[in-house]
């Protein structure tokens, strides 16, 4: 394993759970080799800014950079670079990979955490996801939905729990309205907070449990991790 460290961008929460959620992540992460620091974009600090130069300070002079995000939205396509040059990151030696999600692990995940929840074949299936006003980030959950509909062997709805059509209640309401008779709610979260509060508030029969530290987010970020660390040691 490679010792640069692995520096996990979140985007912070002032929900204390799930800033533990974060944390345990990178206790999984780290458990498995990598020094593993965490910093947030948004209103928890460390910042970005103040991470890459605690990290310089002790003498690194460089680290993969791993965006805690299900899609790449403002945050991780505009924020996270901005904050990385502020801070002096070359990047070549600071290199951020893609965001965690999408990606076939956390969809594996997401239906572990499903079935969990008591999800029986069978059942509509609705991928429950924060939102976002970028098309991207939205293209991105849509593709995680195809990765679920996969696994599940039919269609996988995407709803979201704030900004986004169409909202997670109005679309869980219409299956039902329709003769479902069950809905199922996969949650597209990593930590719980107000966006799961909405999902569990959706009238669905069956909502999951955010990813979480699962044994595949945790396989998901070491991924990203290597395939950086090993692209930035090869052009050393």
């Amino acid at each position: 394993m490679t010792g640069l460290p692995l520096l996990l961008v979140a985007h912070g929460s002032r929900s204390d759970a799930a800033d533990a959620v974060v944390r345990s992540l990178a206790d999984a992460v780290a458990a498995h080799g990598p020094r593993v620091e965490i910093c947030y974009v948004d209103v928890r600090g460390p910042k970005v800014l103040d991470a890459v130069i605690a990290l310089q300070d002790r003498g690194a002079d460089g680290a993969v950079v791993v965006p805690a995000f299900l899609a790449a939205g403002y945050h991780v396509r505009v924020d996270l670079p901005a904050q990385l040059a502020e801070a002096g990151a070359d990047p070549a030696r600071f290199r951020t990979t893609p965001a965690v999600g999408p990606d076939p692990l956390l969809a594996s995940a997401a239906l572990d955490r499903l079935r969990a929840a008591g999800y029986r074949d069978g059942d509509a299936v609705v991928l429950g996801a924060a939102g976002s006003s970028d098309p991207a980030a939205v293209a991105q959950v849509r593709v995680a939905a195809g990765m679920l509909s996969r696994l599940v062997g039919g269609p996988v709805r995407v709803g979201f729990a704030a900004t986004g059509d169409p909202c997670a209640p109005a679309l869980v309401e219409q299956l039902h309205r329709a003769g479902t008779r069950r809905v199922a709610v996969a949650s597209w979260l990593l930590a719980p907070g107000v966006f799961q509060n909405r999902l569990l508030d959706c009238g669905a029969d069956v909502v999951a449990d955010p990813l979480g530290v699962h044994d595949d987010v945790v396989r998901a970020v070491l991924a990203r991790y290597r395939a950086a660390a090993a692209e930035i040691e090869r052009a050393a």
